[in-house]
């Protein structure tokens, strides 16, 4: 399988920097619960995350689901507005853009979406569906358009074109409605794509010829890619690097092979070790953190991975670690970490 660990990024300015920043959902009560409880009660679903993603570089957000990675993607193309801090986008501060330079921007930041069903309109026929960011974004190429998406449809595997061009999502595959959102992310030819979950509903059969395809694109479109997924089995295949959330807080941040090879905070050790092997004969011997993660409305003091953490001391319970460079281009949370 092809995969972009090999890429050597160096000396490239970031074409997305997340600064500090901050998501809280307040908590829906009804009026006579606000009343009595005095305050708001707000889900902290991202606190104070720091990324930097280079141009041309694959940058995975892995984590337990409730962990934030959605929240964070969805923050940094500006679906979500912020509690605090900054998003950069090519160097401009996303917030203090009006609603029409947002808009315009839009064509540089696009989505593959996790669930090819729910994010194509039944209604709409897939090549009219994949034309609709040119209609918005490049009206005055109106007479090019089909052109433009028979031409993508051929890069992402669906041949004929023509053929696929009036059918509707219904009528193919599940591997096939996903190469279609694949196809609509990349019509306005973006400069940075948040794939969240994007092979997450295909077949396990389709699956590595999905990430194949995606590889290939990147390449091909000199792509920047802001992977989410839950599966670090899938991240190794196509992420330079990855950070590892937990709670709304990263964990750790490393290039994807030295996460594989020298994991050092202990969350990112139980992640992997709850990769399925194929082979049955092979027992896992591992000690996996007991428990679920815990509430993001109230979240643990301290290090919040401390309740659920096999070496967790006392004092982990009352200082917050923050992230380090263990090792060059190794960051870790944890003040118990060894290099």
């Amino acid at each position: 399988m092809l995969n972009t660990n090999n890429t050597k990024i160096v000396n490239v300015e970031p074409i997305l920097k997340l600064d500090h920043i901050k998501k809280y959902f307040p908590v829906q009560k009804s009026l006579l619960d606000q009343i009595f409880a005095g305050h708001i009660d707000y889900v902290r679903a991202v606190d104070d995350v720091s990324i930097s993603v280079k141009k041309g570089e694959a940058f995975g957000l892995a984590g337990e689901s409730g962990s934030g990675k959605t929240t964070i993607g969805r923050l940094a193309i500006g679906l979500e507005t912020l509690s605090d801090g900054k998003v950069i986008f090519n160097g401009q501060d996303l917030s203090l853009l009006s609603k029409e330079e947002l808009r315009k921007l839009r064509s540089k930041m696009q989505v593959i979406f996790q669930d090819p069903m729910a994010s194509l309109n039944p209604r709409m026929t897939l090549g009219n569906s994949v034309m609709q960011g040119l209609i918005i974004h490049y009206p005055e190429k109106a007479d090019q358009h089909r052109d433009m998406v028979a031409s993508l449809f051929e890069k992402v595997g669906l041949t004929p074109a023509n053929f696929y061009f009036n059918k509707y999502p219904h009528q193919i595959s599940g591997g096939q409605r996903q190469r279609v959102v694949i196809a609509r992310a990349l019509i306005t030819r973006p400069e940075l794509v948040l794939a969240d979950e994007p092979v997450a509903m295909a077949d396990v059969s389709v699956r590595s010829l999905l990430l194949d395809l995606m590889v290939q694109l990147k390449n091909e479109f000199n792509l920047t890619y802001l992977f989410i997924t839950h599966d670090l089995a899938t991240a190794k295949y196509i992420c330079d690097r990855i950070g590892i959330l937990y709670l709304g807080k990263l964990a750790e941040v490393a290039p994807v092979k030295e996460v594989y090879q020298h994991p050092l905070h202990p969350y990112t050790k139980a992640l992997l070790a709850a990769v399925p092997v194929p082979n049955p004969r092979e027992r896992r011997t591992e000690v996996m953190p007991e428990g679920e993660i815990p509430n993001p409305i109230n979240p643990p003091s301290g290090c919040r991975f401390h309740p659920r953490c096999p070496i967790a001391r006392p004092d982990c319970a009352e200082i917050e670690p923050p992230l380090e460079e263990l090792a060059p281009g190794h960051f870790v949370a944890c003040r118990y970490a060894k290099a």
